[in-house]
């Protein structure tokens, strides 16, 4: 009989430490790093997007990461713009009436270079260019900061892959240290990713999108990042990818995309991601303290 007590009072004891020891959903949470923050084509709520005015407001919000795109123009340079066309983020319409449907590759770099693609956003951004690849880097070097580049409809840019690869090297970005702490390349296409990491290895790729959890282990064989819409996806999906191991030999990472507002900022982040893309670094930044 006081055997059988004492059994019973251990268990009761083990299981009473057992639950002091776990933390609760909440502290598990809490107990993982912030993720990081990625301002969403520069500050572009603060600023008109893919400008090097996005990058300087990022700077003054003491944001290492920017996220940009990248197309390509008639004479095959590199340019940094969202849409695969002119009208929405600039004055295309107005200085070559004549050429819709404004289509990026159908306009020369010197062209492009005329455009205002500041006042759209407000007066005090007038006379802002659409920047090349290269001006582009070069001015988030000065700063410090880390670049998340998307190459945009690779469809429409046969070898884009190998043109962004050539432009990173000659200014610089595929040293050992650019490599490993400063440079993420990630694409909706798979192919344009596989392409990326076929040519250089060494360089962290991301897939935008939201793989089945059957599909991840090929994902896995060269993309680094799984980068889905925070509206995708949930705490099992995310321990699902953190559950595959990447190219480089450390687990696949999570950043979501479009986080504006604190309420999904806290809950992506309880999901357990480890970056947020946003248009409002600031917001994120209030949400999620350490962030």
């Amino acid at each position: 009989m006081h055997a059988r007590v004492a059994a019973v009072t251990t268990t009761v004891l083990l299981g009473a430490a057992a639950t002091l020891l776990t933390p609760a959903p909440d502290a598990r949470a809490a107990a993982r790093p912030a993720p990081v923050v990625v301002a969403h084509r520069g500050a572009s709520a603060q600023a008109p997007e893919n400008t090097l005015a996005a990058v300087d407001k990022a700077a003054e919000m003491d944001v290492a990461w920017v996220e940009n795109d990248v197309q390509r123009t008639k004479d095959g340079e590199l340019v940094v713009i969202h849409d695969d066309t002119l009208r929405r983020t600039t004055n295309a319409a107005k200085i070559f009436p004549g050429r819709s449907p404004w289509k990026v590759k159908d306009f020369t770099a010197a062209e492009i270079a005329q455009l205002d693609a500041g006042s759209w956003f407000g007066p005090a951004f007038a006379g802002e260019r659409v920047p090349t690849l290269k001006q582009f880097v070069n001015r988030l070097d000065r700063h410090r900061q880390k670049l998340l580049l998307e190459i945009k409809n690779p469809q429409f840019y046969p070898g884009i892959e190998q043109q962004i690869i050539k432009v990173l090297g000659n200014e610089g970005w595929l040293d050992r240290w650019h490599v490993a702490h400063r440079l993420v390349v990630q694409s909706f296409s798979a192919d344009s990713i596989r392409t990326v990491h076929s040519l250089r290895p060494a360089v962290r790729t991301g897939f935008l999108g939201t793989p089945a959890v059957a599909d991840l282990p090929a994902y896995s064989r060269f993309a680094d990042l799984i980068n889905p819409s925070h509206t995708t996806v949930t705490g099992a999906y995310v321990s699902a990818v953190h559950a595959h191991w990447g190219p480089h030999g450390v687990p696949l990472g999570v950043f979501v995309w479009t986080v504006d507002d604190a309420v999904s900022a806290r809950r992506a982040a309880g999901y357990g991601v480890d970056g947020i893309i946003t248009n409002k670094p600031d917001v994120v930044r209030a949400a999620l303290p350490g962030a």
